[in-house]
């Protein structure tokens, strides 16, 4: 059995990544960074789901990023939008990915892995830059420029199974694997409890997503 390290924000698509993970015959690890993000209520779920689905060893890193501020998820003078907007929207967290796949990558070298996945979807999204192909591609070849791994010939693998599917998919996928999706939390400001704003750009398309795939959504909204 194969060592990946999975990363795990608490939503259904992270959800649904690992349960791929985990059918495919990985041992999974799974990370999730406390990144000073608005609630908490996603690394709790991200818990949760770590041992409903099968999680060899799971880890919570914190890195303030609220020290940067700059996105709507790290900064309290941004507010959250509750209407759709044009472009890349405020949520956007400058090199969150990047940062956390350099976590991920870290983990794996120390773990003798050669695989990490990642929940990044370039279809029903938000149109954050660093969900592209292109930006999957060029992580993964840094990653193997950078490490001791690849130079001794131990090639990374970086896996991004829902890249490419639409949002309706990813939960057809999630259901068919056993993926409980009222423990996953979607919503860029949930409360204490994890009930979803029902407004934010999240859960709109978390939404329709549900909709479009015929499952039904469990999720419990405040509004």
């Amino acid at each position: 059995m194969k060592n990946a390290v999975v990363l795990l924000s608490g939503g259904m698509d992270s959800a649904t990544v690992l349960a791929i993970a985990h059918q495919q015959g990985y041992q999974c690890y799974t990370l999730s960074v406390d990144y000073g993000q608005r609630h908490h209520a996603e690394l709790a779920a991200a818990h949760n789901l770590a041992e409903s689905l099968g999680a060899h060893e799971h880890k919570v890193i914190k890195i303030d990023l609220t020290s940067f501020g700059g996105s709507a998820l790290t900064d309290d003078k941004i507010s959250v939008s509750q209407q759709p907007t044009e472009g890349i929207p405020l949520t956007y967290v400058p090199a969150r990915n990047t940062i956390m796949l350099s976590l991920a990558l870290a983990w794996a070298e120390v773990l003798n892995s050669q695989d990490i996945f990642i929940g990044v979807n370039a279809v029903d999204y938000s149109g954050y830059p660093d969900c592209r192909p292109a930006y999957i591609e060029a992580f993964e070849h840094m990653a193997n420029l950078a490490t001791k791994a690849a130079v001794e010939g131990r090639n990374l693998v970086v896996h991004a199974p829902l890249l490419h599917m639409s949002k309706a998919e990813i939960i057809q996928q999630g259901h068919l694997l056993g993926v409980d999706f009222s423990r996953t939390v979607s919503c860029y400001q949930a409360d204490v409890n994890g009930r979803a704003c029902g407004v934010c750009d999240a859960c709109r398309l978390r939404r329709a997503g549900f909709a479009a795939a015929g499952v039904n959504d469990p999720t419990i909204y405040v509004s």
